[in-house]
């Protein structure tokens, strides 16, 4: 009789500690699906960004567009060609 409530005590605390640790994994896959959705979001936003700036960058990268914001705001015009010099080292 000892050995056998031994037996059913050991085999309790396993099955407790066993379901213990299912809800332990649960737990930790649920807060990992959180915070992976969170990074994902997180993701998305600088891609975005990201889509944004290179629009900006090829926008202020066309000389025909510096060339008129230059003209326009700042009054700057081209140098005629006797004013160009040839600088050689």
């Amino acid at each position: 009789m000892n050995a056998r409530l031994l037996i059913l005590i050991t085999v309790l605390i396993l099955g407790v500690a066993s379901a213990l640790g299912v809800v332990y994994a649960r737990h930790e896959s649920r807060q990992l699906a959180v915070q992976l959705g969170l990074l994902e979001a997180e993701r998305d936003q600088a891609v975005a960004e990201w889509s944004r700036l290179q629009l900006e960058q090829a926008l202020h990268a066309d000389t025909g567009q510096i060339e008129a914001k230059a003209v326009r705001e700042l009054g700057m015009q081209a140098p005629a060609a006797p004013q160009i010099l040839l600088v050689r080292p």
